[in-house]
């Protein structure tokens, strides 16, 4: 019986104390009713500010651009009948990749079919060439410095065997200026049949008059 008694005790023990726990709990609230509404609005307030920033940038496209070329997705062709054609130091080639990009004061890029005076300034003759060939496209971000657009673009745009020798596949990236602005511009080719071309790096607008020449356009 004595146990009993002691058990019930114990229990209206613990239920004093858990009803005294529950008004420090209101009195502490009722104190601070203001904080609590003030860190309520706060995790709304941030909830709300992270779901528009991360719908602004998925609908503004800022997502980080994929600059990668798969080149052995770019046929097997060589170079189509011309006029125009093109040639790669003397050897004809196709077209199959081109990456522009902005440089110094040039922060912006027309779109792609209004690019014509910008491949012009490369070569003349390489809009028509771009017309007839048909190669892929594309628009890269801003670039600080020709070898370092050359080495992403060849990064990029990999080349089967050692950087193309031995392969019918080249390419050249580098430097041009239209109006006195420069601009990056890098070209994937591919010829009929394997050549000793690989890699090479342009750091000069005067050094694509060197490697490539249209004829016929």
């Amino acid at each position: 019986m004595l146990g009993l008694f002691a058990q019930i005790e114990g229990a209206d023990e613990a239920v004093r104390r858990a009803e005294e726990a529950a008004d420090q709990a209101a009195e502490w609230f009722s104190g601070n009713l203001m904080l609590v509404i003030l860190v309520v609005i706060g995790v709304i307030a941030f909830v709300v500010v992270r779901r528009v920033l991360f719908r602004g940038n998925k609908i503004g496209g800022k997502q980080a651009p994929d600059l990668a070329i798969n080149v052995m997705s770019l046929g097997t062709e060589g170079p189509p009948p011309g006029p125009p054609t093109l040639e790669f130091y003397n050897v004809p080639v196709r077209l199959v990749a081109v990456a522009v990009a902005p440089a110094g004061r040039v922060r912006e890029l027309p779109p792609v079919n209004q690019m014509g005076d910008i491949f012009d300034s490369v070569v003349p003759g390489l809009a028509a060439v771009i017309k007839a060939h048909k190669p892929l496209v594309r628009r890269w971000p801003p670039q600080m410095s020709t070898r370092g657009f050359a080495h992403l673009f060849f990064q990029h745009a990999r080349l089967p065997g050692e950087a193309g020798k031995g392969t019918p596949w080249s390419s050249a990236a580098g430097m041009m200026k239209i109006e006195g602005q420069p601009l990056m511009v890098g070209m994937v080719f591919r010829t009929e049949s394997p050549t000793s071309h690989a890699q090479e790096t342009v750091d000069s607008e005067e050094r694509w008059m060197a490697l490539l020449q249209v004829k016929g356009a």
